[in-house]
Order: C-alpha cells, then sequence, then structure tokens
C-alpha cells in the first residue's frame, strides 16, 4: 500500500482548511492516494469544530485584536489555537483495508504512526485509553471549549498530559484525520481566545491548561522545528501502520479546488460564524 506524504509548509487559515477539503475531494474522486500531509500556519489561528458555536465560545473581538483568524474545520470537537505547533492530516478511504473501520479503533491506528514518529526524537508518549466512546470522556469531564483541555479516547499524552490534540470526520466516503502536535505552548495565549465568564474563571482555565498540556519543547527541553518533527513521523508512521510513503506535491486539481474552497468556504463568516 502506498501513501504520498506532502508538507504544504506555512499558509493562513482558510488556505489550510481548504487544502484538507481538497485532498478529500481528490482521494474520493480516485485522483490521488491516501494522503498523509504537514503544515503550518500563519498568522496565528483559531479553529473551531464543526459543531461549535463561534460567538458564544471564542472571544472574537480579541481575536481581532491580536490578528489571529478564526476558522471553522470539517471536523468536530473543541477550538484550538494553532500557532507553535505541527498539524498533521491523514486522507483515506474508510473502507481502505488498511484502517478499521470503526471511529475509535482508526484514532488509535493512526496514533500508532504518531507515537513512532514521536519515540524517534526521544519522547515516550502513551494513547489515552478509554472505554468510553470518543468524546464521552470529555463530556463526563464538563471540559471547556478548548481542545486541550482533555484527552479523548487513543489521543497522545505525556506524563497524563496532553500532547496532541485531533479530531477526525468522514466524508465523501473518507476519513480525514487532522491534529495539532505542540512545539510549544502558552496557556495564557490559548485562554486569551475563549470567552470566560469571570476573571477568575479566565484564571483557572489557565492554571488547568498549564497542568493538563505538554509541548514538544517542554519534554525534550530543547527546541524542535516543524521540519525536525515531520521527519521523525515520515520515517516512523509508514512502517508503523504497514504502508509505504513517497514524497509528492498537491496536483494541480487540488490546487485549483483548495483557491475556491479558500474564497468562497473556509474566508466567508457565513460559514465560519454559522453557529
Amino acid at each position: 500500500m502506498k501513501w504520498r506524504v506532502i508538507d504544504t509548509g506555512i499558509a493562513d487559515a482558510a488556505t489550510n482548511m481548504a487544502i484538507d477539503e481538497a485532498i478529500m475531494m481528490a482521494h474520493a474522486s480516485g485522483d490521488v492516494p491516501p494522503t498523509l500531509r504537514f503544515y503550518g500556519w500563519q498568522p496565528a489561528a483559531v479553529s473551531i469544530g464543526y459543531f461549535q458555536q463561534a460567538e458564544k465560545d471564542i472571544d472574537l473581538s480579541a481575536c481581532a485584536a491580536a490578528g489571529i483568524s478564526v476558522v471553522r474545520r470539517l471536523t468536530g470537537g473543541r477550538a484550538v489555537l494553532h500557532d507553535m505547533e505541527l498539524t498533521y492530516s491523514i486522507v483515506v478511504r474508510d473502507t481502505d483495508p488498511s484502517v478499521p473501520a470503526a471511529v475509535i479503533a482508526s484514532y488509535g491506528h493512526f496514533s500508532k504512526g504518531l507515537l513512532a514518529g514521536l519515540r524517534l526524537l526521544g519522547i515516550n508518549a502513551e494513547m489515552n485509553i478509554s472505554r468510553q466512546a470518543y468524546g464521552q470522556n470529555i463530556r463526563n469531564q464538563g471540559a471547556s471549549a478548548a481542545c486541550f483541555d482533555a484527552a479523548s479516547s487513543y489521543e497522545i499524552k505525556y506524563d497524563a498530559r496532553k500532547l496532541v490534540g485531533s479530531a477526525q470526520v468522514r466524508k465523501y466516503g473518507v476519513i480525514l484525520q487532522h491534529g495539532s502536535i505542540l512545539l510549544s505552548f502558552s496557556a495564557q495565549k490559548a485562554v486569551s481566545v475563549l470567552k470566560h465568564s469571570s476573571p477568575e474563571a479566565r484564571i483557572s482555565m489557565e492554571r488547568k491548561l498549564e497542568q493538563r498540556v505538554v509541548s514538544v519543547e517542554e519534554i525534550l527541553r530543547r527546541g524542535v522545528t516543524r521540519e525536525e518533527l515531520a521527519a521523525a513521523i515520515t520515517t516512523e508512521l509508514g512502517p508503523a501502520l504497514g504502508v509505504e510513503l513517497e514524497e509528492q506535491c498537491l496536483t494541480a486539481g487540488e490546487e485549483a479546488s483548495a483557491l475556491r474552497l479558500a474564497s468562497d468556504k473556509y474566508s466567508q463568516d457565513s460559514w465560519n460564524l454559522m453557529r
């Protein structure tokens, strides 16, 4: 089984989300193979889950003042501040024989590849194992609007603190899973983009995130570049998942679709603020 691996570099929020959907559409049409993609964000951006209420959960005025974009994902889950991180996405058919059919099992399958890459860097992380349905453990904890407030089943943590936050959607007969691997982390900045009921609630959330979230930099006690982490995952994910990775680029068709989606969908308030 051959997959392609693509690093699309740094882009704005609308472009990043548009490329993920463009790859989904191209794979659904049979034009491209399963794809592992890496990317980064400039300027920093908040992505909100498909079902999340932007104006209820996100401090849109604070985001605008700080130059932080807000974009709605195709995937569910809660808000993520994308700043100092490596973002990955995996696109593969939901009938692919190499991927477990069940949603929770597929999270665990993809996490095996990410864990192998992290181990190559010297990070002995682990999956968050829970018998509850995906996301149910978070609801039971009464977690906030922030994705990194708690780990769901098969997400990746280190020393009981969340390192990787992921979300998945199935559309066009295709799985899209994407997620953030924190290179460094500022609880203060993450909290600044959310709405809070009081100053005390904001301080409490900041302290919770400091206790519950960890970054690659904190674990290794050194800075790690996006490229270094992507190279480690590229080396190890293929053998871990039983696939062969081949470096490629986006097709002309994907680039055209991404331009259209970025302009007509992901940069529009009608999509981003629709709830």
